[in-house]
């Protein structure tokens, strides 16, 4: 069976996030949403997305195809249901199309679907779903519990060192190669998973559920509250509560970010803060890209929500629910505005345009220091970017 997965109609309220990916490759828990779907499928998958994704993130067709919705987390119950799909059935909620089981001649060659005809199946249950970029950080400990079952099932943890001070040991799985010295672990909360090659540093106070992914790092005396993930290749420090970093990013510093996301390419300065709290105890709003608007969370907590490859200087400060679009360069005195859009260099006394060919030669430099090449197709997204996202600089 080919399996691939679309975008639904919520992709955009989760923008700026899905700027630069499909929806399935959000990481949430541990695991993006494509390495879950993978690992339960036993199989790759492809994509259906916007087109200026679509050299990045091709769609492989095949005679018979089961599309899948990328913002839908798998559980052993959806997985088993939709493997049992017919062609020409489509497994539903009562909001949302959760997977169709389609022929070749379905699907033309931009990836429309044809879709008349499908018979409905009713779900008998609500799988994890995102669909607003707060749900990220607000359902991570769901997710996060969920991808430690199913990546420590049946496998035995590599032994701590004694040197570290754990609570609930049993619950704290530490990968091949990972380095953890003079750490306080307490997974009484939740789980915490240390990735391959990963390293928590001396004095540093973590509670999970905690997910630290391959290769990323917590600095030194870092405080961190769960449920948060550390994406691959990261490094962090001072203190977190409730994030989510994708992976490739960097808050090496002092600062706080709490109930946060930060996409991929990300460095925050030194001392960079974000409030996730009003003075007022009201709910949060939230930039919201499709109205246009600030809506309403529903949250008393929400901080900053970060596009790929954005940067901050030392000292920057966040408003509550903040959120910054791709590309960003951010510095100066005094809190920022609450919405920064894409490709925008400046601060609270004022924005001018990031430069696309100064934009692409910092990214180049950046992707050369993690051994990586950013390449014409990594380029040709972000310069389609530049373009799609002017609209938003008019605002």
């Amino acid at each position: 069976m080919n399996y691939i997965m679309f975008d639904d109609q919520g992709r955009n309220n989760l923008l700026p996030l899905t700027f630069m990916r499909p929806i399935a490759d959000i990481r949430i828990g541990i695991l993006t949403i494509r390495e879950k779907w993978e690992t339960y499928l036993k199989a790759k998958t492809s994509s259906l997305t916007e087109t200026y994704l679509s050299s990045k993130f091709p769609i492989i067709k095949n005679d018979s195809n089961i599309l899948i919705n990328g913002s839908v987390c798998p559980d052993n119950l959806l997985v088993n249901e939709i493997k049992k799909l017919k062609r020409n059935q489509a497994l539903v909620t009562r909001e949302t199309i959760i997977a169709l089981h389609l022929g070749a001649d379905d699907l033309d060659d931009s990836g429309e679907m044809d879709i008349s005809g499908i018979e409905e199946i009713e779900l008998d249950h609500d799988p994890l779903k995102i669909g607003e970029t707060w749900e990220i950080f607000s359902k991570n400990g769901e997710a996060l519990v969920n991808d430690f079952k199913l990546l420590t099932k049946k496998r035995q943890s590599e032994k701590p060192s004694s040197t570290n001070r754990l609570i609930n040991e049993e619950n704290i799985f530490i990968e091949k190669g990972a380095k953890v010295e003079y750490a306080i672990l307490n997974a009484s909360a939740g789980p915490i998973y240390i990735g391959k090659d990963a390293e928590i540093m001396e004095g540093s106070a973590i509670r999970g559920p905690f997910a630290l992914c391959e290769h990323a790092v917590v600095k030194m005396s870092a405080k961190i509250y769960g449920p948060t993930t550390i994406g691959p290749y990261s490094k962090v420090g001072g203190e977190i509560n409730n994030s989510v970093v994708f992976g490739y990013s960097n808050k090496a510093h002092d600062g706080f970010l709490g109930h946060s996301v930060i996409a991929e390419w990300c460095n925050l300065g030194a001392d960079t803060n974000n409030s996730n709290l009003k003075n007022s105890y009201d709910t949060v709003k939230l930039w919201n890209y499709p109205q246009k608007t600030f809506i309403d969370t529903g949250l008393q907590f929400c901080g900053l929500i970060m596009g790929d490859h954005s940067k901050t200087g030392i000292n920057t400060m966040f408003n509550t629910g903040t959120v910054v679009g791709v590309n960003v360069n951010v510095f100066g005195s005094g809190y920022q505005r609450q919405f920064i859009p894409s490709f925008s260099w400046g601060g609270a006394q004022g924005f001018k345009i990031y430069d696309i060919k100064k934009a692409t030669h910092v990214a180049e430099e950046v992707y050369a220091r993690r051994n990586k090449v950013f390449d014409d197709t990594d380029k040709e997204i972000l310069v389609n970017l530049f373009y799609l996202t002017a609209v938003n600089r008019n605002l």
